[in-house]
């Protein structure tokens, strides 16, 4: 008999770019946290409620605007603390509201996380605990959310299914991202479910068997 999951999760995507802000609960105590609030605050905001969880934690992968432009907006709305990403993306955070008049995002506001995070740190949420994971590549202070129990994570803009993320921005760097994904990512186990910054829902053990830029045989083969 498989036992009930610890957590919950639903994605709802947001802003022009539809990226996944991902809200994640805690099964046991129904606190939940919102990752990368890119926007439609009022909306996730009612969903949570309608749900009848409650908003405990608000976490960020990387400070690009669309996974990281409404989180002022909900720190305003809720009071609670912003935890992520990691101090190397405070150039990006600065630059929001910069970013949001290309994108015709106005409300997005810039904004100093209440806790950098690191590799190696952890974040609770009611009863659970999430591994942080330093994955520099797309942006120089990318984490990832892991559950360790749950074997889930949210990835934020690293890795996608069939894809990975762009390392044409500033600061951005190719080899950074292959290693941070084959070195970090893919230990913690092929079984492992991921959220991605865009599209669908995959595995690692489905990227690593057909990701044309990070399977298997693509890392094999650009090391020959």
């Amino acid at each position: 008999m498989t036992s009930p999951s610890p957590i919950g999760v639903f994605v709802a995507p947001v802003t022009p770019l539809q990226q996944n802000c991902t809200v994640v609960w805690c099964t046991a105590t129904n606190k939940a946290a919102v990752i990368d609030p890119g926007g439609s605050v009022d909306s996730i905001l009612v969903e949570i409620a309608r749900r009848g969880l409650t908003l405990d934690k608000i976490w960020i992968t990387h400070g690009h605007l669309d996974h990281a432009g409404g989180a002022a907006e909900l720190k305003e709305k809720s009071g609670l603390q912003i935890e992520g990403p990691h101090p190397d993306d405070q150039f990006w955070i600065d630059g929001i509201e910069q970013q949001s008049k290309a994108y015709g995002m106005p409300e997005a506001r810039g904004f100093t996380p209440d806790r950098w995070l690191a590799d190696g740190d952890t974040v609770t949420l009611g009863e659970t605990t999430w591994d942080v994971i330093h994955c520099p590549g797309h942006t120089p202070g990318h984490v990832v959310f892991f559950n360790q129990a749950a074997r889930f994570a949210q990835v934020g803009d690293v890795l996608f299914q069939g894809s990975i993320g762009r390392t044409d921005f500033p600061k951005g760097n190719l080899d950074d991202l292959l290693d941070a994904i084959t070195t970090k990512l893919w230990p913690l186990g092929d079984d492992v479910a991921f959220v991605p910054g865009h599209g669908p829902m995959s595995t690692f053990g489905d990227e690593r068997r057909s990701n044309p830029f990070v399977s298997d045989r693509a890392i094999n083969a650009r090391k020959r």
